[in-house]
């Protein structure tokens, strides 16, 4: 049967009439379910829209050297809003197609730069993800800067040392070499995609629609901005750092501060120093730490490097680094690998004690504070990048928090350093100025002017790394102690030793 709808106006006159069918009421009924669900489809589609794009989850891992080497401390989440330059990255799958759209500005890809891949990762040691923006972006950590490898032989397999300074690896040439893919014209949107499904990867819903639409102009947009702001630091300008060396502060002083590094006196702009070692650092606590010593805080010290790897005030991960920080309080230095002859380092014991200990050994005198630039006689490019207004802005970094830096302070000179695990922190000075043990006991005009920084294999007799090679010199970067900030003079101390007691005191320092 059908129904019968009248329609009359307010006075009760009858104007039309309308016959509904059973058909008719479902066909509303249908219409009004339909609007129903698609509203609530709606509704979900914005709610995994703005949970995509405002979720923010690190890669944690349980185990702590795991954490160490891939976890997040922070340095992600600026993502394509923040530059390559100064230790942020673009998003995952830019970064691991970068080396393939500019194969000539990234030659090798990232292992040519001196990271380290294990098997069955996609990204290095050192390279840590987070899901953030509606992407997987990635960031520098903790062990980009402190993991090693080290080898006996050419043909020898090489073994990873987590907390020895990344000596193989060469910071300065992969911040170029991103920044100029990100503005090199083979970055297109097709070329992007292409590579990245060549590749086996695939882009969800939200990261297909951002990479489809802003985020190109976007990373080139920031590539451009920090190209002014700190591109000085990767020109001809300033003297290459070289492999397993970084300039910390000047950095910093472009992206943190937004200095003009143009009108900075061209002296501050060179810094470059060594990489350190992380091991072992709860007895370093109170000592002066930092090459120059303008720290005696761990903590101070740790959060200012995660600074220098692209972690900003608002970004930072404070309860990822405590992780770190945490396990590295009391992790022991590596071993000496290899036969170590018992009657000589005995013998060099002895004249340690005698020479050594009351700068360089737990409880020593004056280990762990600064000595003047005036008697340790090393190059002072270091100190003099490090400045009082310097300080002054890092002190304004956490204003009203418990993590606000107040211990840094300008010194004049270079600190006493604990030598524990000596054998894996070549090459020696704050520099690196000296490829071996055996060399810094050497008069500055006798050591080495020129050799190749970041060859693995090892020296035992001299204590360090091969750097005079074909295969040093092919895999490493050259240094030249004439160049600007690289001086290899002062620290004479032991210079007046025979060659007998020189060699015995370098035997001894591998069971350091």
């Amino acid at each position: 049967m059908s129904s019968r709808t009248r329609i009359k106006t307010r006075d009760g006159v009858l104007i039309d009439e309308v016959y509904q069918s059973p058909v008719d009421r479902y066909e509303v009924r249908f219409r009004k379910l339909f609007l129903l669900i698609v509203l609530v489809l709606a509704a979900l589609i914005v709610g995994y829209v703005i949970w995509s794009v405002t979720t923010d989850h690190p890669v944690t891992y349980s185990n702590i050297t795991e954490h160490f080497k891939y976890g997040s401390i922070g340095s992600e989440p600026g993502g394509p809003l923040m530059s390559p330059v100064g230790g942020v990255l673009p998003p995952y799958w830019v970064f691991r197609v970068l080396p393939a759209i500019c194969p000539d500005k990234l030659p090798g890809g990232y292992t040519s730069l001196g990271f380290i891949y294990e098997p069955g990762r996609d990204l290095p040691i050192g390279i840590s993800r987070r899901r953030r923006l509606g992407m997987d972006q990635v960031g520098l950590n903790c062990a980009a800067c402190h993991t090693g490898t080290v080898r006996e032989t050419p043909t020898s397999e090489a073994q990873i040392v987590l907390g020895m300074p990344a000596h193989q690896l060469d910071l300065q040439r992969l911040f170029d070499g991103v920044l100029s893919c990100t503005l090199d014209e083979r970055l297109s949107l097709d070329n992007l995609l292409g590579k990245i499904k060549e590749s086996g990867g695939h882009l969800g819903l939200i990261e297909g629609l951002l990479y489809r639409t802003a985020l190109l102009n976007q990373i080139r947009t920031a590539s451009l901005r920090q190209q002014g702001r700190s591109g000085v630091l990767l020109s001809t300008a300033v003297p290459a750092w070289g492999r397993g060396r970084v300039d910390t502060f000047n950095p910093y002083k472009a992206i943190q501060f937004n200095w003009s590094l143009a009108q900075l006196p061209p002296a501050e702009l060179i810094g470059a120093a060594d990489l350190p070692s992380l091991w072992n650092q709860q007895p370093r606590e109170g000592m002066q730490l930092h090459w120059d010593g303008n720290n005696n805080s761990v903590d101070e010290r740790n959060l200012s490097a995660a600074i220098g790897a692209g972690v900003t005030p608002v970004t930072v991960d404070h309860d990822n680094i405590k992780r770190v920080r945490d396990w590295i309080w009391t992790l022991p230095p590596p071993k000496y690998p290899y036969a170590i002859d018992a009657a000589r380092a005995a013998s060099g014991q002895a004249i340690y004690a005698q020479l050594c200990a009351e700068c360089h050994s737990f409880g020593g005198k004056r280990t762990g504070s600064v000595v003047d630039i005036g008697d340790i006689g090393t190059d002072p490019s270091r100190l003099n990048s490090y400045t009082h207004i310097f300080a002054a802005n890092q002190a304004a970094l956490f204003p009203e928090s418990r993590y606000r830096f107040t211990h840094f302070r300008k010194t004049h000179g270079y600190a006493n350093q604990l030598l524990d695990g000596i054998w894996a922190r070549a090459p020696y000075l704050h520099n690196g100025s000296v490829p071996t043990l055996w060399d810094l006991l050497l008069s500055p005009e006798d050591r080495p002017q020129q050799f190749s920084r970041g060859y693995d294999v090892y020296d035992k007799e001299k204590v360090g790394f091969i750097s005079d090679t074909p295969g040093a010199k092919r895999t490493g970067s050259p240094y030249d102690t004439t160049v600007p900030g690289n001086g290899n003079a002062g620290h004479l101390y032991g210079t007046h030793l025979s060659d007998e007691e020189k060699r015995a005191l370098v035997e001894y320092m591998k069971t350091l």
